[in-house]
């Protein structure tokens, strides 16, 4: 692998592909179903893709701990979505927590919503409480390098 590739984990399939840094702004595919790798909408994670999607992934991507009943979550859902549509080049993802109890466990979420960034496998920030989507996108924009 090349410095300027990256590793982005298909929320599809859960292929791992290589992308050339250079590709990432012509909306790169899977190369095992072809569904895009970048979009704008958040990907709903399962407690059989997280880890996958939070450990193989180069490229910066935001998790979203929600749950069902937290009314905070559910007013920042379209927060999240239309951040996610601004900045195409960042894996926006959502795990409802009250339903993939066991899986969110290891990330110590402690309030709703919690946003975790991570980038290679590791986090990088946590911000908890519900936001627009002007501070979702500053937010996100502030951990870009």
């Amino acid at each position: 692998m090349s410095e300027q590739d990256l590793h982005i984990v298909c929320t599809d399939c859960q292929a791992t592909n290589r992308v050339p840094t250079a590709k990432l702004d012509s909306a790169p595919n899977c190369g095992k179903c072809g569904e895009p790798l970048l979009t704008a909408n958040p990907h709903e994670l399962t407690a059989q893709t997280i880890n996958k999607v939070i450990q193989k992934n180069d490229i910066l991507t935001i998790v979203d701990f929600w749950a069902s009943w937290c009314q905070p979550c559910l007013m920042m859902a379209p927060q999240f979505k239309a951040a996610a549509s601004q900045l195409p080049k960042v894996v926006f993802a959502k795990v409802q927590t009250d339903k993939y109890e066991q899986a969110s466990a290891p990330y110590n979420i402690r309030s709703l919503p919690t946003m975790v960034a991570f980038r290679n496998g590791k986090e990088v920030a946590r911000q908890s409480g519900a936001l627009p989507t002007v501070q979702i996108v500053q937010w996100v924009q502030s951990l870009q390098s």
